[in-house]
């Protein structure tokens, strides 16, 4: 199903114009939010080799997979009920170690949060290097504020 997420004004007219021109009926649904974004993800993979490196008896692909099974599954199964009963019925009955090899495999976690998932996540992960004495470089200025207009807001 095509997408499309509207940032301002120009993005709304462009969307007006493209619904003028469908051919009718259509269906049209929204929510709240945008994916989540590049600076994001690259600031998970940044932390994630940090941590690996730091650690010294993993990669980062192992640093990401514990973040994606400890971290951000519970906050998609508390999200996303579909998210949940497929994580459940498919993940959830195996052993930790298989666990970690399925989100190695690719099981979707972070790739389908939201950015206020997205947001959470980062700050748990930053909060857990934290009290393990890891040291993470610091999201530059414009993620921060960016993360900080999405901080505990209501909607996911």
């Amino acid at each position: 199903m095509p997408d499309r997420i509207l940032r301002n004004a120009e993005d709304v007219d462009t969307f007006v114009r493209l619904l003028c021109a469908v051919k009718l009926p259509v269906t049209v649904h929204w929510q709240q939010g945008a994916d989540r974004s590049g600076q994001q993800n690259r600031l998970q993979w940044l932390w994630a080799n940090e941590v690996a490196r730091q650690l010294g008896d993993r990669d980062a692909a192992d640093v990401q997979a514990e973040w994606k099974l400890c971290i951000g599954v519970p906050i998609l199964r508390a999200d996303d009920p579909q998210f949940r009963e497929r994580y459940d019925s498919a993940v959830r009955p195996l052993s930790y170690e298989q666990k970690i090899a399925i989100m190695k495999m690719g099981f979707e976690v972070t790739s389908i949060m939201r950015v206020r998932q997205m947001v959470r996540f980062l700050d748990d992960v930053q909060r857990q290097c934290m009290a393990a004495g890891l040291q993470l470089t610091a999201p530059d200025d414009e993620l921060a504020a960016y993360h900080s207009r999405y901080r505990g807001k209501d909607a996911a």
